[in-house]
């Protein structure tokens, strides 16, 4: 890892941490250019092309800046990028607590320990189920949290199949998500209530807060 490597970026913002178990916290976001899924319902498509290119010594100037010791690295996918595994190596050894925003599609086997991984296992309802590679699950730790967004009551019991069959319960967090304008929030309460499982629902507070505004 060099300091002159450079990653391209798309923005760079502090905001409040809108999912995952770190919801409501202050925290700087990296968000890097690129993807190769086309999930219907992704809401940061912008960040599919362009970009810019950040040396990771000027990325760390940035994310001192705003103060806070929570920094998530997303996209788009960031793993697309071969540079992010460096990033992450060299905001380790700054001290920050990180988090990754994964797809599951690319292998986490290279992402350093303490990072925690936020993997989204794609739904059939995202159009990409036949992309995620499930191989990653070999490589969580049990402070990495899966995602299932949910768009319908199919994706629902088709996540409940899957945890059952990978028995993933209890082994990580896992996280219910319902698909912003496909799925009222309070339809998967309900479902999650009745079946009592051991999820943690979580809507998007940055879009209760803000709305559907980028970098935010």
């Amino acid at each position: 890892m060099k300091l002159s490597d450079t990653v391209r970026i798309t923005e760079i913002f502090y905001s409040l941490q809108g999912e995952t178990t770190f919801v409501g916290l202050p925290t700087v976001f990296i968000r890097l250019t690129g993807c190769p899924l086309r999930c219907h319902y992704c809401d940061t498509a912008y960040a599919f092309h362009h970009g810019e290119k950040w040396t990771i010594e000027t990325i760390l100037t940035e994310v001192k800046r705003h103060q806070t010791p929570y920094v998530t690295v997303t996209g788009g996918e960031p793993l697309a990028q071969i540079q992010c595994l460096a990033l992450l190596a060299a905001l380790d050894a700054a001290g920050y607590r990180i988090s990754l925003e994964t797809s599951g599609a690319l292998s986490v086997a290279l992402v350093p320990p303490s990072v925690i991984k936020i993997v989204d296992i794609k739904t059939p309802g995202s159009g990409e189920v036949t992309k995620n590679l499930w191989d990653n699950l070999t490589h969580l730790q049990p402070h990495d949290q899966l995602k299932f967004v949910i768009c319908d009551r199919m994706d629902y019991d088709w996540a409940k199949a899957k945890i059952d069959e990978l028995a993933l319960w209890g082994r990580y967090e896992l996280l219910f998500s319902p698909s912003f304008t496909q799925l009222k929030p309070s339809d998967l309460a309900e479902w999650i209530l009745a079946d009592h499982l051991a999820v943690r629902l979580q809507i998007q507070l940055h879009k209760v807060l803000w709305g559907d505004v980028q970098g935010k």
